[in-house]
């Protein structure tokens, strides 16, 4: 049996801490600060950002407030490609992701069982390689599940017929497991405060309707933006088709509330997907 095949951090030291003692405070001291949600029945999904901690990470401690140790043992992560254009879905060959905390082990059974829709997931080297939208939320997770195993999906089209045929592989692979489903997104980038907000809120609102086709509508005829709009659209259709029924915004921040400069800001959301009673 060979060695096995670890993908190595691309963003500690930078991102966040590469020190684990030092990553471990950073954390932990996002998550205290972080009001716990009331979860709205049993959650199937979360929407969380992916800049660098210093700027989101007390809204992403929003939603991985939600989660306790051994909550969940198997976490799918669906993440934008910032650094490789394209199309379909590329799930990692790597055996494990390492972060400072220790190395999350890729889930095997999920990931053979999605790589039979080889005509919409496949492996790109480059989409995989200094990516940060998917790692940067390792070091949350094993915050506050402990050990889990993951499946992570890095998504290369926004496209609505490839989101809803990702959907239907991810909901069928993960409908007989219980896999947490997790969308990777930052929102608008590099407008005016104001203006973040009005587009961020069309986001936030068809987000809260649970409205895919929507949003998929809205982003393709800017009136939103959402740099991860492939995975929150595919996350929203794979969710309803595991029987979710409701999404409650849990925070909305941009970075001018960390900087103070609001003349080009960046919108982060954290958002919970739930399966309720329909009168609950």
């Amino acid at each position: 049996m060979g060695a096995e095949k670890i993908r190595e951090s691309a963003i500690a030291g930078t991102w966040y801490s590469s020190d684990p003692v030092m990553l471990q405070k950073e954390l932990a001291g996002y998550l205290d600060r972080a009001d716990k949600p009331v979860l709205d029945g049993e959650l199937a999904g979360l929407v969380v950002p992916h800049a660098g901690y210093i700027y989101s990470g007390g809204v992403a401690a929003r939603a991985y407030k939600l989660l306790s140790k051994d909550m969940f043992d198997r976490v799918l992560i669906m993440a934008p490609s910032h650094r490789a254009g394209f199309t379909g879905a590329s799930i990692s060959v790597a055996d494990g992701y390492r972060t400072p905390l220790g190395v999350v082990p890729l889930d095997r059974h999920l990931i053979e069982e999605l790589r039979k829709h080889a005509d919409i997931i496949g492996y790109n080297p480059g989409a995989e390689s200094g990516e940060h939208s998917l790692e940067i939320q390792l070091p949350f997770l094993q915050s506050v599940l402990g050990s889990f195993r993951l499946t992570p999906l890095l998504v290369g089209t926004r496209a609505p017929e490839f989101c809803m045929r990702l959907s239907e592989a991810v909901a069928g692979v993960c409908g007989q497991h219980r896999v947490l489903l997790i969308a990777s997104s930052d929102l608008s980038h590099y407008h005016p405060d104001e203006t973040a907000r009005r587009l961020d809120g069309v986001c936030l609102k068809l987000l809260e309707a649970l409205d895919p086709h929507k949003l998929a509508e809205e982003v393709e005829n800017r009136g939103t933006e959402a740099c991860g709009a492939g995975p929150m659209i595919t996350l929203m259709h794979a969710c309803k088709k595991l029987g979710a029924n409701r999404c409650k915004i849990l925070h909305y921040a941009t970075s001018g509330d960390v900087t103070g400069d609001l003349s080009g800001v960046v919108g982060y959301a954290a958002a919970s997907i739930c399966k309720g009673a329909e009168n609950g």
